[in-house]
């Protein structure tokens, strides 16, 4: 899902508002949870409060929200039981995301009050590998920020890097192994017929 311009209308009033940088808050804000931003931006705030203030306004702003190309269809074909939605997003702003894109609210679905930390730490991917009930190391991650790059590596997996927010030299450096433009370059498969595991592969051209 695109969200980039809601996140950065959000972040950039809220940055106005503090007397800080928009350009620099956006950055840094994107793929964290927002608590942790306010925290390090704002060490002597009611964290809170702010937290809840932005929860509010990136929930009413759904403006440009969109599935990202190829992300309804890879959805489409992969079991429920299957994938999990980890974000740094709320569970009610997460819920608002999805369905304004037009993507189903999975049943597994790991948000920012979930795990104790946050992206980049691994513990948010680590709990939707437990919920899968998958070994870590055989999950494939697919994430455009690089601080979601770096918890998909920390946990263990591998991790598909999305171009869609970060240059490739940001994506690398966090560790990508893999670097396509979106989804519509990856598909599923089963292993066989009536197997458990599923195949993520790249279209070839």
């Amino acid at each position: 899902m695109d969200s980039t311009a809601a996140v950065a209308r959000v972040w950039s009033v809220w940055a106005r508002k503090h007397g800080l940088d928009p350009e620099t808050v956006v950055k840094i804000a994107h793929g964290r949870p927002s608590i942790s931003t306010i925290r390090e931006l704002l060490p002597r705030a009611d964290h809170e409060a702010e937290d809840r203030e932005v929860e509010r306004l990136e929930i009413e702003d759904v403006e440009g929200i969109a599935a990202l190309p190829g992300a309804a269809e890879l959805l489409g074909v992969l079991p429920a039981n299957k994938y999990a939605i980890v974000t740094s997003a709320t569970r009610p702003l997460a819920e608002v995301r999805l369905l304004a894109a037009g993507l189903p609210v999975p049943e597994n679905l790991v948000t920012a009050r979930d795990a104790k930390r946050g992206k980049p730490h691994p513990d948010p991917y680590l709990m939707g590998a437990q919920l899968l009930g998958v070994p870590p190391v055989e999950c494939v991650v697919i994430e455009d920020a690089p601080s979601g790059i770096r918890a998909g590596k920390a946990a263990g997996a591998r991790v598909v890097a999305l171009r869609t927010t970060a240059s490739d030299a940001e994506l690398q450096e966090a560790g990508a192994d893999w670097i396509v433009n979106d989804c519509a370059e990856l598909f599923a498969e089963t292993t066989a017929p009536g197997e458990e595991y599923l195949l993520l592969g790249r279209r070839t051209k």
